[in-house]
């Protein structure tokens, strides 16, 4: 298990990297924003998944007992307008698009996380926090609709850096003048016509968008847990919004690490859904393998930009190829040196292999690059060059000279005309010669072969072969 303490991460609250040292001993508590599911995710969508997806499978891999929080927003003003325009029922449209997007994350080779909660599923959750935060002043009902009074918060801002008296309202409304501070934000809007709604002290009505994710982490993780990860353009107002209403509700909520992925932008301008310049990940993975679609996606740093280009695509197409391609061939090279799986009674049969020096100091030096940079806030773009790369070259040079000496092996079987198997019976005899010291009778199997140009070597204590000059070389060669 590789060292815990020397995992550091960017946190976005201190706009730095710090060491990974989680509340609880060798278990992380993680929570990232999901999809709202009202339509086929994008590669923006694709990013966020893969990125935490490659920090969920890493924790695992140090040895962490991981919790891994994941949402789907079912609720929403962009999955009312939609489903208005196709005449489908609400949530039966986010039900549809909430199963395109695990499609989507299966095909990228993404692991479930361990909880996938639904904003529908949780409702007595969220009107709870709202009661808890009307209840401690930070909220004020105004005509069914619960609004969040951000001037109660003295620390606003502390995530995203922006002063309040700059901020502008309507994050996803239009403003409205019943506020008391234009920055205030809607936890509960009361039900409209024709809206799917649900009851409420407040009478019917539907969550806001902020307070999902801060009930449904307390509820999965607690007000205190790890880390909380999301796209960088969560930061504000979504990611501020839950600080403000989290320790609203409760004072010691606390998250001791924020992680943001950066965008995926073509032509460097973000790719979204509003500006009509995205990729479906669908549309991407009918044209290209989805772990070709991964590679993409981890060739940069995951906080950085990623500009989108069918060149890139390309490129991380062949890479991924190769990439198989030398797996493939090396399984097919060493097919013949592994043991054989002995049947219930009977004795391994096959070749022992060994671990040259070089080969042992390769992986080693792989094992180590590759925490080396994981460690370093998932340097993912690096782990795919330097010694991974060393590696694929040290393994198709090494087949390509495996490859010569088995086609040199058996050319000189063909000249003794004896077969593998023949040669290994020879050798299980000699040694069973030696242990019962008939040394004449396993000199004798040692000199015969040398006749037919096959050495026997005795290395460690196993007996291996090779050709050799035959002892008699006045064979002609044939016509």
């Amino acid at each position: 298990m590789a060292d815990k303490k020397e995992v550091r991460v960017y946190n976005s609250m201190t706009q730095q990297k710090e060491a990974l040292r989680p509340a609880v001993e060798g278990k992380v508590g993680m929570y990232v924003c999901g999809v709202t599911a009202y339509d086929f995710s994008h590669l923006g969508h694709g990013r966020a998944g893969v990125a935490f997806d490659v920090l969920y499978r890493y924790l695992l891999h140090l040895g962490y007992e991981v919790t891994y929080v994941r949402n789907f927003t079912d609720v929403d003003d962009k999955i009312i307008r939609r489903s208005n325009e196709t005449g489908e029922n609400p949530l039966d449209l986010s039900n549809r698009f909430c199963q395109e997007y695990l499609t989507d994350m299966a095909d990228l080779q993404c692991l479930p996380p361990t909880h996938q909660p639904r904003v529908s599923d949780h409702m007595e959750q969220i009107k709870d926090m709202i009661t808890q935060i009307i209840n401690n002043d930070c909220a004020y009902v105004v005509d069914g609709d619960v609004f969040f009074a951000v001037d109660k918060i003295s620390n606003y801002g502390c995530l995203s850096g922006q002063k309040l008296e700059n901020h502008r309202a309507g994050e996803r409304v239009a403003v409205d003048s019943r506020k008391r501070n234009p920055a205030d934000f809607a936890l509960w809007k009361a039900a409209k016509p024709g809206e799917p709604s649900w009851e409420s002290p407040w009478g019917l009505g539907r969550p806001g968008w902020h307070i999902e994710c801060s009930a449904m982490s307390a509820h999965y993780l607690s007000f205190k847990f790890d880390i909380h990860g999301g796209g960088i353009d969560l930061i504000f107002p979504h990611h501020e919004n839950e600080i403000a209403q989290s320790r609203a509700a409760c004072q010691e909520s606390c998250v001791s690490y924020w992680m943001h992925n950066g965008h995926v932008t073509n032509n460097n301008e973000k790719m979204s859904k509003s500006l009509g310049n995205f990729f479906t990940i669908r549309q991407i993975t009918e044209r290209y393998h989805p772990l070709a679609l991964r590679h993409f996606l981890i060739s940069a740093h995951y906080r950085s930009p990623l500009n989108y280009s069918v060149l890139q695509l390309e490129g991380a197409s062949e890479a991924v190829y190769y990439i198989y391609q030398t797996l493939q061939d090396c399984e097919d090279t060493l097919s013949s040196f592994r043991e054989a799986t002995p049947s219930e009674g009977t004795e391994p049969k096959g070749k022992t292999v060994r671990v040259l020096p070089d080969a042992e100091k390769c992986i080693k030096g792989l094992q180590k690059d590759f925490h080396d940079k994981m460690a370093d806030d998932l340097n993912t773009s690096h782990v795919l060059t330097g010694a991974f790369q060393d590696a694929l070259k040290f393994i198709n040079n090494n087949m390509n000279t495996l490859k010569i000496l088995e086609q040199l092996k058996a050319k000189a079987l063909i000249r003794a005309d004896l077969t593998e198997e023949q040669i290994s019976r020879l050798i299980e005899e000699r040694i069973l010669a030696r242990k019962e010291k008939d040394f004449a009778k396993s000199d004798q199997i040692r000199a015969d072969l040398t006749v037919k140009g096959i050495a026997l070597m005795d290395v460690g204590t196993e007996t291996i072969w090779r050709p050799c000059v035959p002892v008699e070389q006045e064979e002609k060669l044939p016509s």
